[in-house]
């Protein structure tokens, strides 16, 4: 590798010597950091209901119990925010010291090598899960703070995908929710055939425990199912952070959805992809010709254009979004934030320019928001919840 090119690039050439010129190592290392450990578990129960215990805890690093809370009552549940002197920082990873003293292309080396035997391990326990009918309870770290929600709307599953991994994911049905306090007539049946589903493929170093505050936002305010999972690799889902994985399982997410939550209409499904979340979205997107609409939240043109402008490494590139965003057949809103420093603008203006003219619904360009914080604040989300309601009617024009 030449002495010019960035470290960074010079780490990745070395990763993808060493895997033996395999693209998706590369595109693992480059794109996937999944939290360590996770925000959330899925408490497993048998078919009599008892609890069974977490055999792979010293993988994860988490034990059942510590931190975290079960959504299991009957109650309204609400946890409590961290106090001033715990404030939690999701991206905070251990181990500093160690990784300051290797070189970046044996940290990434290294860190494929750990989430292969952990993908080992939860591969075998989901497929026993599977076969003894195992159920799942949702349970969040208690330093999140997380806002009012009815646990009777919440339903943790794990999807197989046609890859044999199972991916986590978990419903909202607002329909639920509502029907918990209010008397069922045939305007509520009418209304229940037509809610709408977002499916929902969060950012990177996030995970379903950390966008749970967000998805009870979300399917409240926008009265509608929120459906959130995690890549495979990340929190409960088996199987290794790769791209490929990545587009099975969002199909596995999308088909589970439209026969047991959208009533078999896809027209009631909208994708909603952040970061590089808008990945799977636009490969899917791409395909599906009956989707009811996409958002892209800070998204990106391509994997490797967010790494360097450079093309050295243009066969290496991954999530060509802005390639598959121009056969998309569903109308499309761009969210970005101008003072995004981690993917800028310009690919958000280049996905919103490259969608079809007559499936461009109205963007969002954020002036005073970078490329996480575009819901913080009472504010901002309050302007995010009015321009993500626009789309959804604009969608039934």
């Amino acid at each position: 590798m030449c002495c010019c090119c960035p470290p960074a690039v010079s780490a990745l050439f070395c990763l993808w010597a060493q895997s033996g010129c395999s693209k998706s190592s590369v595109a693992g290392a480059l794109t996937f950091f999944p939290p360590d450990p996770p925000l959330y578990q899925f408490e497993r129960r048998d078919s009599d209901g008892n609890i069974l215990p977490h055999d792979d805890d010293g993988v994860n690093g988490k034990g059942p119990d510590n931190d975290m809370q079960s959504n299991g009552s009957n109650n309204l549940s609400q946890t409590e925010s961290p106090d001033s002197n715990d404030n939690y920082d999701p991206t905070h990873r251990t181990g500093e010291t160690k990784e300051r003293m290797q070189s970046p292309a044996q940290q990434l080396v290294d860190r494929a090598k750990d989430l292969r035997q952990q993908a080992k391990l939860r591969n075998a326990r989901d497929g026993k899960d599977h076969k003894n009918n195992v159920q799942y309870r949702l349970k969040l770290d208690s330093r999140l703070a997380v806002p009012r929600y009815d646990p009777n709307a919440v339903e943790a599953i794990k999807v197989p995908s046609k890859n044999g991994i199972h991916v986590a994911a978990v419903i909202y049905r607002i329909n639920a929710a509502h029907d918990n306090g209010d008397s069922k007539d045939n305007t509520d049946k009418r209304k229940r055939s037509t809610t709408k589903t977002i499916i929902y493929s969060h950012g990177n170093a996030t995970d379903i425990g950390a966008m749970f505050p967000l998805q009870a936002v979300l399917a409240h305010s926008l009265d509608c199912n929120v459906v959130m999972y995690d890549y495979s690799g990340f929190g409960e889902s088996g199987g290794m952070p790769l791209e490929e994985n990545t587009y099975c399982d969002i199909q596995a997410v999308y088909d589970y959805t439209l026969e047991h939550v959208a009533n078999n209409d896809p027209s009631s499904i909208i994708l909603y992809g952040q970061s590089v979340g808008g990945g799977p979205c636009c490969y899917l997107a791409m395909k599906n010709d009956s989707l009811g609409g996409m958002v892209l939240h800070s998204a990106f043109t391509s994997g490797m254009r967010v790494l360097t402008p450079s093309r050295l490494l243009a066969c290496l590139d991954i999530y060509p979004n802005i390639d598959r965003i121009k056969k998309t057949k569903c109308p499309v809103m761009v969210i970005h934030g101008r003072l995004d420093e981690e993917v800028e603008v310009g690919h958000g203006v280049s996905l919103h320019q490259a969608v079809p003219e007559h499936l461009q619904r109205e963007p969002w360009w954020v002036s005073d928001r970078g490329h996480n914080d575009i819901t913080e604040g009472p504010g901002k989300l309050a302007e995010y919840i009015r321009r993500l309601r626009n789309f959804l009617m604009s969608l039934d024009d």
